[in-house]
Order: C-alpha cells, then sequence, then structure tokens
C-alpha cells in the first residue's frame, strides 16, 4: 500500500513540476483574429498600435494628455467580446497610476486627453496573459469603455 500510495504521489508531483515548465500558450493570432471579428461584427473602426492594441477615440478631449507616469481617474466598463460585462466603475470612476495596471492600460490610457473617451480593445498578451485572473480566462481579450476624467 506504501509503494502504491508513493508511486502516485511521485507521478503526481512529476507531472505537476513538468506543466509548470511548460511554455505558456500564445493567443496572438487567435486574438487577433477574435477583435477584427468583433470590430467587424459592431461596425467599428480602430486603430492598431505596434503593441497589437486596438483603441478608438470616440471623444478626444480637450484637456492634458497623460504619460505613461500619470495617476489619472478614469470611469469604465469591462468586457469581453461576447459583451459580458465582468468589472465596471461607477460614475465618480477610479483612479490608480498608470504604471498599476495592465499593459493594455498604460498604453491605451496615453492616448487620451482629460475628458476623452473611446474604446481599448485588449489582446491577452497586455492583459492578463495565458494565465488569466480571477474571473478572466487565460488567453482573453478585453474590451473597455473608457472615459478619462482627470489627470491628478
Amino acid at each position: 500500500m506504501k509503494y502504491i500510495f508513493f508511486m502516485t504521489f511521485s507521478i503526481l508531483f512529476i507531472s505537476c513540476k513538468e506543466a509548470k515548465n511548460e511554455p505558456l500558450a500564445d493567443y496572438t493570432m487567435q486574438n487577433e483574429a477574435e477583435i477584427e471579428k468583433y470590430l467587424y461584427d459592431n461596425h467599428l473602426e480602430a486603430q492598431k498600435s505596434s503593441s497589437g492594441l486596438y483603441y478608438i477615440i470616440d471623444v478626444a478631449g480637450t484637456g492634458t494628455q497623460p504619460t505613461s507616469n500619470s495617476n489619472v481617474t478614469v470611469a469604465y466598463k469591462g468586457y469581453f467580446t461576447d459583451k459580458s460585462v465582468f468589472d465596471k466603475s461607477d460614475s465618480a470612476g477610479i483612479s490608480f497610476g498608470l504604471q498599476q495596471v495592465i499593459k493594455g492600460w498604460t498604453e491605451g490610457i496615453a492616448y487620451f486627453k482629460e475628458g476623452g473617451s473611446g474604446v481599448l480593445l485588449i489582446p491577452s498578451h497586455l492583459g492578463y496573459g495565458s494565465s488569466g485572473t480571477s474571473g478572466i480566462p487565460g488567453g482573453a481579450v478585453l474590451i473597455f469603455d473608457v472615459k478619462l476624467m482627470a489627470i491628478n
């Protein structure tokens, strides 16, 4: 009996150890196709940055433009391409440093001026990657309706 337990434990331990050494999945092409389909299906036109971030500026804003080191207040709604919402701020927005958020936000919010609004379409490599996080699966494309309310 000890032998069977030891063998089972060893196999599980080795399997888990090997799984940790596996390369992370690359969702780049899948995310690209998903974003392009979403844009097409919803009759939207977006700009694409060199990092792969898509963004739509609905209202340019008239205030200052933040940098990647700015602290900002943003009102937002986050959802997946199937339009199911995973997060939302209240109308007063939330304040944070752009170095404290996912790469897609650090880059994307800097495209807006104070008072501006639009949409960020974030591929997983600029979001939560292939591992995901609580409530967001690995490889997920994230879409955010954003309004840059203030640069603090």
